[in-house]
């Protein structure tokens, strides 16, 4: 497995990022992997490099660059540092971002054709449906798991952007989410029915926000292994064809 770490400018700075390729393969699809609020760390490496590790050029980028380059955040310490700088990402922004993102990803050898995935955690989520909204052309799959803010009354909520979605849509939920508000969930799937977009949302019964990411206390292995199989299944679908 091959990790990189690159620096890719955008309008508003320098994002530090990290690129994660399969070794001795040819050109393979690529993913954009929006992290979690707790930002760059270990767990998103070793994910990004299972995602790698099955056929994918995988571009993790630090979100939280308007306030520096990537630092460890402290989950108990850092809460007020860390929810200041959740809020700092959004969805106009990043996808301004996304744009930039694009071109480094088609400027590379090892990086295959056109098509894009995008998989989203917690905030990562909202970004990675709305990737698939605002750049429908290029994004041919895409999936959140314990999103937050994917169908609220905010005028860049994701649900919103359900018509313009052409790719193959995975949104993964906990049960166990104070992150969504009540009728959240029945809402986005509403917005994906009356769009016709292929789409499924399926709730992960049991499981708390954040299951699916090694190292958090409500980290639930079961739930997670099947969070993996559903991805796996909805890029080898869109993007390996």
């Amino acid at each position: 497995m091959a990790a990189t770490k690159i620096d890719i400018k955008t309008h508003d700075g320098i994002v530090d990022s990290h690129f994660f390729t399969p070794q001795g393969k040819g050109p393979a699809p690529a993913v954009i992997f929006y992290m979690d609020g707790l930002g760059l760390r270990q767990a998103l490496f070793d994910m990004a490099e299972r995602l790698a590790s099955n056929g994918y050029a995988v571009l993790l980028p630090n979100l939280y660059y308007r306030h520096g380059v990537s630092a460890p955040i402290d989950m108990m310490k850092d809460r007020e540092r860390m929810m200041e700088m959740v809020q700092s990402v959004t969805n106009k922004g990043t996808m301004q971002d996304t744009e930039h993102f694009v071109a480094f990803l088609d400027s590379q050898p090892c990086v295959a054709g056109p098509k894009i995935g995008c998989v989203g955690y917690c905030m990562g989520g909202a970004l990675s449906l709305t990737a698939a909204g605002s750049y429908p052309e290029r994004v041919e799959a895409a999936a959140s798991f314990h999103g937050a803010r994917l169908a609220t009354d905010a005028t860049d909520s994701p649900h919103l952007l359900a018509p313009e979605m052409l790719s193959e849509i995975y949104v993964g939920v906990s049960e166990i989410d104070p992150y969504l508000t009540p009728g959240e969930t029945d809402r986005l799937e509403a917005a994906l029915t009356q769009a016709k977009v292929n789409a499924t949302v399926e709730i992960y019964p049991g499981v708390q926000h954040g299951f699916a990411v090694p190292g958090l206390p409500i980290y639930d292995r079961e739930a997670s292994e099947r969070h993996w199989e559903r991805l796996l299944a909805l890029f080898e679908r869109n993007l390996q064809s």
